[in-house]
């Protein structure tokens, strides 16, 4: 009876929560709870070069959103690129510990 062919071990995988994810969730969060909270903003002092408090701090969220933003974004490429590496290596080791044995 001819025996079955030996299956591959899986990759392990990488957790999905990792730090670096959680830091990029809270760069795409934080302008979310900075804007949907208005009573802490909802004020006409201080001005600032005779602009209302209340419009002021929305426009400087324009600027910090973006640069928040583009953070995530470079994590998540950085992230990304490590994750590929890995998989990369791991499966190269697969690949070798399966031909050598």
């Amino acid at each position: 009876m001819p025996e079955a062919p030996e299956a591959r071990q899986p990759v392990t995988a990488q957790p999905v929560v990792t730090p670096i994810r959680v830091v990029i969730g809270l760069c795409l969060f934080a302008p979310f709870v900075a804007m949907l909270w208005v009573g802490s903003y909802a004020k006409v002092d201080p001005a600032f070069i005779g602009i209302p408090f209340f419009y002021w701090y929305q426009m400087l969220w324009v600027l910090v959103s973006t640069a928040l933003t583009m953070t995530a974004y470079q994590l998540w490429q950085r992230d990304q690129r490590a994750r590929r590496a890995t998989s990369a290596s791991a499966s190269a080791a697969t690949k070798d510990g399966g031909a050598s044995a």
